[in-house]
Protein backbone atom coordinates (compact mmCIF):
# COMPACT_ATOMS: atom_id res chain seq x y z
CA UNK A 1 0.00 0.00 0.00
CA UNK A 2 1.28 3.33 -1.00
CA UNK A 3 0.69 6.18 1.50
CA UNK A 4 1.56 10.15 0.92
CA UNK A 5 1.71 11.11 4.62
CA UNK A 6 2.91 14.79 5.46
CA UNK A 7 4.04 16.84 8.59
CA UNK A 8 3.30 20.48 9.52
CA UNK A 9 3.39 22.94 12.40
CA UNK A 10 0.36 24.60 11.10
CA UNK A 11 0.42 27.48 13.76
CA UNK A 12 -3.34 28.12 14.29
CA UNK A 13 -5.29 25.38 12.29
CA UNK A 14 -8.44 27.92 12.51
CA UNK A 15 -6.51 31.10 11.08
CA UNK A 16 -4.96 28.96 8.44
CA UNK A 17 -7.53 26.11 7.09
CA UNK A 18 -7.35 27.84 3.51
CA UNK A 19 -3.62 26.96 3.60
CA UNK A 20 -4.30 23.34 4.83
CA UNK A 21 -7.38 23.13 2.56
CA UNK A 22 -5.42 24.30 -0.20
CA UNK A 23 -2.48 21.69 0.60
CA UNK A 24 -4.28 18.85 0.79
CA UNK A 25 -5.78 19.50 -2.95
CA UNK A 26 -2.13 20.14 -4.46
CA UNK A 27 -0.38 17.85 -2.39
CA UNK A 28 -2.47 14.49 -2.28
CA UNK A 29 -1.87 13.96 0.57
CA UNK A 30 -3.27 10.63 2.88
CA UNK A 31 -2.47 11.48 6.23
CA UNK A 32 -1.67 14.98 7.76
CA UNK A 33 -0.14 15.73 11.15
CA UNK A 34 -0.49 18.75 12.26
CA UNK A 35 1.14 20.62 15.01
CA UNK A 36 0.04 24.02 17.00
CA UNK A 37 -2.95 23.86 16.14
CA UNK A 38 -4.23 26.11 19.36
CA UNK A 39 -8.08 24.92 19.97
CA UNK A 40 -10.02 22.68 21.79
CA UNK A 41 -11.07 19.57 20.21
CA UNK A 42 -14.81 20.68 19.47
CA UNK A 43 -13.49 24.21 17.77
CA UNK A 44 -11.29 21.82 15.44
CA UNK A 45 -12.77 22.69 11.50
CA UNK A 46 -13.59 19.22 10.85
CA UNK A 47 -16.87 19.96 8.64
CA UNK A 48 -14.30 21.47 5.68
CA UNK A 49 -11.85 18.58 5.76
CA UNK A 50 -15.05 16.12 5.36
CA UNK A 51 -16.00 17.65 2.74
CA UNK A 52 -12.33 17.72 0.96
CA UNK A 53 -12.79 13.89 2.07
CA UNK A 54 -10.53 13.78 5.28
CA UNK A 55 -13.26 12.28 7.17
CA UNK A 56 -11.05 10.59 10.02
CA UNK A 57 -9.21 13.14 12.51
CA UNK A 58 -8.08 12.41 15.92
CA UNK A 59 -6.76 15.40 18.23
CA UNK A 60 -5.57 16.52 21.05
CA UNK A 61 -5.86 20.17 21.46
CA UNK A 62 -6.83 22.68 24.18
CA UNK A 63 -7.67 26.13 24.30
CA UNK A 64 -5.17 28.84 22.54
CA UNK A 65 -1.82 26.89 22.23
CA UNK A 66 -0.01 23.74 21.70
CA UNK A 67 -1.91 21.26 20.06
CA UNK A 68 -1.58 18.49 17.81
CA UNK A 69 -3.84 16.86 15.37
CA UNK A 70 -3.67 13.58 12.76
CA UNK A 71 -6.15 13.66 9.93
CA UNK A 72 -6.50 11.03 7.01
CA UNK A 73 -8.62 10.00 4.32
CA UNK A 74 -8.69 6.32 5.81
CA UNK A 75 -9.75 4.99 9.23
CA UNK A 76 -7.73 6.17 12.31
CA UNK A 77 -7.99 4.83 16.27
CA UNK A 78 -6.30 6.81 18.78
CA UNK A 79 -3.88 4.90 20.78
CA UNK A 80 -2.74 7.42 23.37
CA UNK A 81 -2.22 10.99 24.42
CA UNK A 82 0.61 10.74 26.58
CA UNK A 83 1.56 13.74 28.79
CA UNK A 84 5.98 14.20 28.49
CA UNK A 85 7.86 16.29 30.79
CA UNK A 86 5.28 16.43 33.70
CA UNK A 87 3.29 18.96 32.08
CA UNK A 88 0.16 18.46 30.37
CA UNK A 89 0.11 20.64 27.12
CA UNK A 90 -1.29 18.45 24.47
CA UNK A 91 2.04 17.81 22.44
CA UNK A 92 1.36 14.35 21.61
CA UNK A 93 -1.02 12.00 20.02
CA UNK A 94 -0.37 8.40 19.21
CA UNK A 95 -3.43 6.76 16.74
CA UNK A 96 -3.29 3.60 14.19
CA UNK A 97 -4.18 3.06 10.95
CA UNK A 98 -6.12 -0.70 11.35
CA UNK A 99 -5.91 -0.79 7.31
CA UNK A 100 -2.15 -0.10 7.01
CA UNK A 101 -0.49 -3.50 8.10
CA UNK A 102 3.44 -4.42 8.81
CA UNK A 103 4.38 -7.70 9.52
CA UNK A 104 0.36 -8.35 10.40
CA UNK A 105 0.56 -4.93 12.97
CA UNK A 106 -1.14 -1.76 12.70
CA UNK A 107 0.69 1.25 11.35
CA UNK A 108 0.97 3.58 14.06
CA UNK A 109 1.68 7.61 13.90
CA UNK A 110 3.23 9.01 17.05
CA UNK A 111 3.25 13.08 16.49
CA UNK A 112 4.97 14.91 18.60
CA UNK A 113 4.87 19.13 19.06
CA UNK A 114 8.22 19.31 21.49
CA UNK A 115 8.68 22.32 24.01
CA UNK A 116 10.61 25.32 21.88
CA UNK A 117 12.33 25.99 25.26
CA UNK A 118 12.65 29.38 25.59
CA UNK A 119 15.33 31.90 24.49
CA UNK A 120 18.31 31.34 27.30
CA UNK A 121 19.59 27.10 27.08
CA UNK A 122 20.04 27.14 30.79
CA UNK A 123 17.83 25.10 33.37
CA UNK A 124 18.94 26.71 36.06
CA UNK A 125 17.10 30.31 34.70
CA UNK A 126 15.37 29.26 32.46
CA UNK A 127 12.12 26.87 33.27
CA UNK A 128 11.01 25.89 30.03
CA UNK A 129 14.39 24.72 28.56
CA UNK A 130 14.37 22.47 31.69
CA UNK A 131 10.91 21.28 30.75
CA UNK A 132 11.96 20.74 27.03
CA UNK A 133 14.50 18.39 28.30
CA UNK A 134 12.63 16.65 30.65
CA UNK A 135 10.10 16.37 27.75
CA UNK A 136 12.70 14.50 25.66
CA UNK A 137 14.05 12.38 28.52
CA UNK A 138 10.73 11.13 29.04
CA UNK A 139 10.00 10.37 25.12
CA UNK A 140 13.35 8.15 25.74
CA UNK A 141 12.28 6.49 28.52
CA UNK A 142 8.93 6.08 27.11
CA UNK A 143 9.90 4.41 24.18
CA UNK A 144 12.54 2.33 25.70
CA UNK A 145 10.21 0.78 27.56
CA UNK A 146 7.96 -0.45 24.47
CA UNK A 147 7.52 -3.46 24.48
CA UNK A 148 7.60 -5.19 20.93
CA UNK A 149 10.72 -3.39 19.46
CA UNK A 150 9.21 -5.06 16.21
CA UNK A 151 6.17 -2.45 16.19
CA UNK A 152 6.19 -0.71 12.96
CA UNK A 153 6.17 3.07 13.90
CA UNK A 154 6.48 6.63 12.32
CA UNK A 155 7.00 9.58 14.74
CA UNK A 156 6.99 12.63 13.07
CA UNK A 157 6.15 16.51 13.91
CA UNK A 158 8.03 19.61 15.08
CA UNK A 159 10.90 18.15 17.57
CA UNK A 160 12.17 22.09 17.79
CA UNK A 161 15.64 20.91 17.61
CA UNK A 162 18.03 20.74 14.69
CA UNK A 163 20.68 17.91 15.52
CA UNK A 164 23.05 17.74 12.56
CA UNK A 165 25.09 20.46 11.33
CA UNK A 166 23.37 21.49 8.00
CA UNK A 167 20.18 21.20 9.76
CA UNK A 168 20.88 24.99 10.41
CA UNK A 169 22.66 27.86 8.76
CA UNK A 170 25.47 28.05 10.54
CA UNK A 171 26.74 25.72 12.96
CA UNK A 172 28.97 27.91 14.78
CA UNK A 173 26.83 30.68 15.58
CA UNK A 174 23.78 28.30 16.16
CA UNK A 175 25.68 26.43 18.88
CA UNK A 176 24.50 28.49 22.06
CA UNK A 177 21.28 29.44 20.59
CA UNK A 178 18.15 27.23 21.31
CA UNK A 179 16.87 24.08 18.77
CA UNK A 180 21.19 23.50 18.44
CA UNK A 181 22.61 23.42 21.69
CA UNK A 182 24.48 20.08 22.40
CA UNK A 183 22.82 19.12 25.60
CA UNK A 184 19.41 19.12 23.19
CA UNK A 185 20.96 17.14 20.46
CA UNK A 186 22.26 14.73 23.31
CA UNK A 187 18.72 14.34 24.60
CA UNK A 188 17.33 13.73 20.67
CA UNK A 189 19.90 11.54 20.22
CA UNK A 190 19.04 9.70 22.80
CA UNK A 191 15.65 9.00 21.99
CA UNK A 192 16.43 8.62 18.85
CA UNK A 193 18.47 5.28 19.83
CA UNK A 194 15.46 4.10 22.23
CA UNK A 195 14.15 2.53 19.27
CA UNK A 196 16.70 2.60 16.66
CA UNK A 197 14.70 5.20 14.94
CA UNK A 198 15.74 5.72 11.65
CA UNK A 199 15.67 9.15 10.14
CA UNK A 200 13.56 8.87 6.51
CA UNK A 201 14.65 12.66 5.98
CA UNK A 202 18.07 12.20 5.80
CA UNK A 203 17.50 8.90 3.94
CA UNK A 204 17.35 11.13 0.97
CA UNK A 205 19.17 13.99 1.44
CA UNK A 206 22.78 13.63 2.83
CA UNK A 207 24.14 14.94 6.18
CA UNK A 208 26.42 16.71 3.83
CA UNK A 209 23.51 19.15 2.40
CA UNK A 210 21.74 21.59 4.18
CA UNK A 211 18.08 21.24 4.63
CA UNK A 212 15.32 23.59 6.42
CA UNK A 213 12.01 23.31 7.11
CA UNK A 214 11.72 26.69 8.76
CA UNK A 215 12.37 30.43 8.45
CA UNK A 216 12.07 32.75 11.22
CA UNK A 217 9.41 35.43 10.32
CA UNK A 218 11.58 38.35 11.50
CA UNK A 219 13.19 37.70 7.86
CA UNK A 220 12.16 40.51 5.33
CA UNK A 221 13.03 38.14 2.68
CA UNK A 222 13.38 34.03 4.18
CA UNK A 223 14.41 33.01 0.80
CA UNK A 224 17.05 35.48 0.18
CA UNK A 225 18.98 34.74 3.31
CA UNK A 226 18.11 31.49 3.79
CA UNK A 227 18.56 31.11 7.55
CA UNK A 228 16.54 27.82 8.22
CA UNK A 229 16.74 25.07 10.73
CA UNK A 230 15.18 21.91 10.23
CA UNK A 231 13.11 21.46 13.83
CA UNK A 232 10.80 19.15 11.54
CA UNK A 233 11.36 15.39 11.69
CA UNK A 234 10.01 11.91 10.03
CA UNK A 235 11.37 8.99 11.34
CA UNK A 236 10.61 5.19 11.45
CA UNK A 237 11.67 1.90 13.80
CA UNK A 238 13.66 -0.43 11.92
CA UNK A 239 10.65 -2.64 10.88
CA UNK A 240 9.64 -0.29 8.53
CA UNK A 241 12.91 0.23 7.28
CA UNK A 242 13.11 1.33 3.43
CA UNK A 243 9.93 2.06 3.02
CA UNK A 244 9.94 5.79 3.00
CA UNK A 245 10.43 6.17 -1.04
CA UNK A 246 10.31 9.99 -1.63
CA UNK A 247 10.64 13.44 0.73
CA UNK A 248 10.29 16.50 -0.39
CA UNK A 249 10.18 19.96 2.24
CA UNK A 250 7.22 21.87 0.59
CA UNK A 251 8.98 25.55 0.81
CA UNK A 252 6.94 27.08 -1.62
CA UNK A 253 3.98 26.95 1.16
CA UNK A 254 6.19 28.87 2.98
CA UNK A 255 5.24 31.56 1.00
CA UNK A 256 1.36 31.41 0.81
CA UNK A 257 -0.71 33.87 1.98
CA UNK A 258 -0.38 34.28 5.93
CA UNK A 259 1.95 31.89 5.91
CA UNK A 260 3.19 29.21 9.05
CA UNK A 261 6.82 29.33 9.75
CA UNK A 262 7.65 25.98 9.32
CA UNK A 263 7.12 24.08 5.88
CA UNK A 264 5.41 20.88 4.98
CA UNK A 265 7.26 17.68 4.79
CA UNK A 266 6.14 15.37 2.49
CA UNK A 267 7.09 11.63 2.97
CA UNK A 268 5.82 8.54 0.67
CA UNK A 269 5.90 5.34 1.73
CA UNK A 270 5.42 1.31 0.30
CA UNK A 271 3.97 -0.32 3.18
Amino acid sequence: MNIRLATWNINSARLRMPQILRFLQEYDVDVLCLQEIKCQNEQFPLEELAAQGYEHVELNGQKAYHGVATLARMPLRTVERTVFGGIDEARHLNVEMPGVKRGGKPVQIHNFYVPAGGDAPDIKTNPKFAHKLDFLTDMATNFSKQKDRNDPMILVGDLNIAPLENDVWSHKQMLKIVSHTPIEVEHLDKVAQSLSWIDAMRCHVPDEEKLFTWWSYRAKDWQASNRGRRLDHVWVTPSLEGCATHMQVVEPARSWERPSDHAPVIVDLKI
